[in-house]
């Protein structure tokens, strides 16, 4: 296998295509009026942006990166503070039964995004009081 290949829908192709090479770090490969083609190398991911008139009852709950250790959470999150979006973070969460370290932004349609690092395994899912997953709705 080449790539693995995920295809979302998207309202303003422009602004997915800004957040998108701000988060993967690269320009899309190709580019049309309704369609932008990114290849990550790095991770082998075929990611695309396919414009829908309007996104509603997406089944996904969410995408996520699996980094190697805790400092290259905190690397991506300053960096893509910087760009000016705001990171989510969930230090020390314990979630999917992993104890972890993560973050999380989210694109111009809301589908969010994990950079996350697992410590150790945990026999519970997730501790009560923590996010997992997804948002916590207050």
């Amino acid at each position: 296998m080449k790539y693995v290949h995920v295809g979302i829908n998207v309202t303003d192709l422009e602004k997915s295509i800004d957040f998108y090479q701000k988060v993967f770090g690269i320009e899309p490969v190709k580019t049309k009026n309704d369609y932008a083609k990114f290849l990550l190398e790095e991770v082998r991911l075929n990611f695309t942006l396919n414009v829908k008139n309007e996104v509603k009852g997406n089944q996904v709950n969410h995408f996520g990166f699996q980094v190697q250790n805790a400092e290259e959470v905190i690397f991506h999150k300053e960096r893509l503070e910087k760009e000016g979006f705001f990171a989510r973070e969930e230090m020390n969460t314990t979630c999917c039964y992993a104890l972890q370290d993560k973050f999380w932004v989210t694109d111009p349609d809301g589908n969010e995004w994990e950079f996350f690092y697992t410590k150790e395994d945990s026999e519970i899912k997730q501790v009560e009081g923590d996010a997992c997953c997804v948002e916590q709705k207050k």
